[in-house]
C-alpha cells in the first residue's frame, strides 16, 4: 500500500485523513504539504487539462477553488488589452504561462487562494505568474529547475507542488464512500471531441472552427464542474462557470454575470482606473468588480475611494455598461444537462452567446431551439450529458 498523509480532512476537526493506493502512489509531493481539499482540486484539475490539450493540441492550465474550475485555457497568445487586465508585464510568454495567465483571469475573485493544474511541464515563465499570484498549490507532469526554486520559495516555503505521472489511468471502476455506504460507478471516460459537435439543430449551422474549439473548452470544463453546471468561453477560454446551482436557470444567469465581468474589464472606464501602489492584487480585483456592478458607488463614495484609488473613478453608469454588452457577440456556450426552459437562452443571449452546446433530450427541446432560431443562435446537440459530482 502507497499513501500520503494529509493535515487533516475537509475540515480541521476531521483528522486521520490520507490518500492511498494499494499499488503506487501516481503523484508525489515534491514542496509543502498537501490538504484533502488541495488534492480533490488536483485530481479533478489534471484531469481537466489533461482533455484539453488531449482534444485541442495546445497547452493547457486549470485555475479550481472548492472542486470546480474558477476558469480554463489553452495556451493562445494574450493581447494586449488581455495583458492588461491579467495585469501581465512580460512582454514575450510560452504557451503555457498564457493557458495559465487566462485561466487565472477568468474569474479572479474566485480564483483567489486556487490550485492549479498545467498539462505540460512547468516552465520558467509560468512559475513567474503564480508567484505574484495567491495560489495554495500546483500540480503539474513536471518541472523546470528554476521553476521548481521559484515555486518552493513561495508562501515562505510552504506551497504545495505535487508531480503527476502524466502516463497514470485510474482503474475503470471508481468508489467512494458517504454515510459509511460505498458507492460504485464506471467512470466517466467520454470523450470529449468534435464530433460531438455535428448535430446542429437550430436555422443558423455557423460554426467556425474557433468557436468548435471553445464550445469543446466549455464542455470539458464542464465534465469536471460540480453540477449543475453552465460555462460560457470565448477566444480560447472559460469566461465564466455557474457550478453547483439546483436550478439551470441560476447556472446560466450565474455564469453569464461572470462573463460581462470579464467584458467590461476590458472598458475603457475599467482601464483608466488608477489604484494606489500599497493596494494588492486582491483589493484590485474586489475594487473592480465592484466598480462594474449594479453599485459602483460602493467605490466611488467619498472616503472610500482614496483607501484603493489615486483619482476619484469617473461614475459608470447602468446605460454605459448596458450599451457596451449590448456590442460583445460570439460567445460560446456548454451546459452539462438540458436546458429545460428557454429563459436560459434568453439569459444567455444577453451576455453575446451565439453558440450553444447542450445533450438535447427536453420535452421542451422544440421550445428552446424556437428561442434559439430567434435570436439568431446556433445550437448543438452533443447527446451526452456531463454531471460531475
Amino acid at each position: 500500500m502507497d499513501e500520503i498523509r494529509l493535515k487533516y480532512g475537509c475540515n480541521p476537526n476531521q483528522g486521520n485523513a490520507r490518500v492511498y493506493v494499494e499499488d503506487k502512489l501516481p503523484i508525489r509531493v515534491l514542496n509543502g504539504r498537501a490538504g484533502y481539499i488541495n488534492l480533490l482540486d488536483a485530481l479533478n484539475a489534471w484531469q481537466l487539462v489533461r482533455e484539453l490539450k488531449e482534444a485541442t493540441g495546445l497547452p493547457a492550465a486549470t485555475s479550481f477553488k472548492h472542486v470546480s474550475p474558477a476558469g480554463a485555457a489553452v495556451g493562445l497568445p494574450l493581447t494586449d488589452i488581455e495583458k492588461l487586465i491579467y495585469r501581465i508585464s512580460q512582454n514575450e510568454l510560452s504557451g503555457l504561462a498564457s493557458a495559465y495567465a487566462r485561466a487565472r483571469g477568468a474569474d479572479r475573485m474566485s480564483s483567489f487562494g486556487d490550485f492549479i493544474a498545467l498539462s505540460d511541464v512547468c516552465d520558467y515563465d509560468t512559475a513567474m505568474i503564480i508567484n505574484s499570484e495567491v495560489s495554495d498549490g500546483i500540480i503539474a507532469p513536471g518541472y523546470e529547475s528554476k521553476a521548481l526554486e521559484i515555486l518552493k520559495n513561495k508562501r515562505k516555503g510552504t506551497y504545495t507542488v505535487i508531480q503527476i505521472d502524466p502516463s497514470y489511468e485510474a482503474p475503470e471502476l471508481e468508489k467512494k464512500e458517504v454515510f459509511g455506504i460505498t458507492f460504485e460507478q464506471e467512470r466517466n471516460n467520454l470523450k470529449v471531441n468534435f464530433d460531438m459537435l455535428k448535430n446542429i439543430v437550430t436555422i443558423k449551422k455557423e460554426l467556425p472552427e474557433n468557436v468548435k474549439r471553445d464550445l469543446i473548452i466549455s464542455l470539458i470544463t464542464l465534465k469536471y464542474t460540480q453540477s449543475n453546471s453552465v460555462c460560457y468561453a470565448k477566444d480560447g477560454q472559460v469566461i465564466g462557470v455557474g457550478a453547483g446551482q439546483q436550478s439551470r436557470i441560476h447556472c446560466t444567469s450565474l455564469a453569464g454575470d461572470k462573463a460581462d465581468i470579464w467584458h467590461l474589464r476590458s472598458h475603457e472606464k475599467v482601464l483608466g482606473l488608477k489604484f494606489r501602489q500599497d493596494i494588492g492584487r486582491a483589493n484590485i480585483d474586489n475594487a473592480i468588480a465592484i466598480y462594474v456592478s449594479d453599485h459602483p458607488e460602493d467605490v466611488i463614495a467619498e472616503g472610500i475611494w482614496q483607501t484603493v484609488f489615486t483619482d476619484k473613478p469617473s461614475e459608470f453608469t447602468k446605460d454605459e455598461k448596458k450599451e457596451f454588452l449590448e456590442n460583445i457577440s460570439g460567445v460560446s456556450l456548454g451546459s452539462d444537462a438540458f436546458f429545460p426552459f428557454s429563459d436560459n437562452i434568453e439569459r444567455a443571449a444577453k451576455s453575446g452567446v451565439k453558440f450553444i452546446a447542450e445533450p438535447g433530450g427536453s420535452i421542451r427541446d422544440e421550445e428552446v431551439i424556437k428561442k434559439c432560431d430567434e435570436l439568431g443562435i446556433t445550437m448543438v446537440f452533443t447527446g451526452s450529458r456531463l454531471f460531475h459530482h
